[in-house]
């Protein structure tokens, strides 16, 4: 899980620092490596099995059941209300400010948006997109 929120401050999804979402290093959110955003094997934001972020499974970042990726009931990352992934209130994943983070197992959002849009996931995507940019 990394953090995938808007804020580019310390810890925050945007952050290309140690510990933050867009940090390229070991265990970072957009590391290509082992445990990273953008690894393809398990544990990765970019892995399709179970607990991936391109998972289609209960954890998935592609599931669209309670807590998936694609979820737009509470505690999804589709859900706009708080502590979702279209929230733009503290906690959530759209959120610019300091605080704790919304954490995702998904890869960075602008890399999520584009595997959506390769999977057909179209809908999904442009709901990202009104929020994000």
């Amino acid at each position: 899980m990394w953090p995938r929120n808007k804020y580019t401050g310390p810890g925050g999804g945007l952050s290309t620092a140690p510990g933050g979402g867009l940090y390229t290093g070991p265990s970072g959110g957009a590391y290509r490596g082992p445990n990273g955003g953008l690894y393809t094997g398990p544990g990765g934001g970019l892995y399709t099995g179970p607990g991936g972020g391109l998972y289609t499974g209960p954890g998935g970042g592609l599931y669209r059941g309670p807590g998936g990726g694609l979820s737009t009931a509470p505690g999804g990352g589709l859900y706009s209300g708080p502590g979702g992934g279209l929230y733009t209130g503290p906690g959530g994943g759209m959120y610019s400010g300091p605080g704790k983070p919304y954490m995702s197992n998904i890869p960075p959002w602008d890399v999520f948006i584009k595997k959506l849009e390769e999977k057909g996931y179209q809908n999904e995507a442009e709901m990202i997109k009104r929020v994000y940019y």
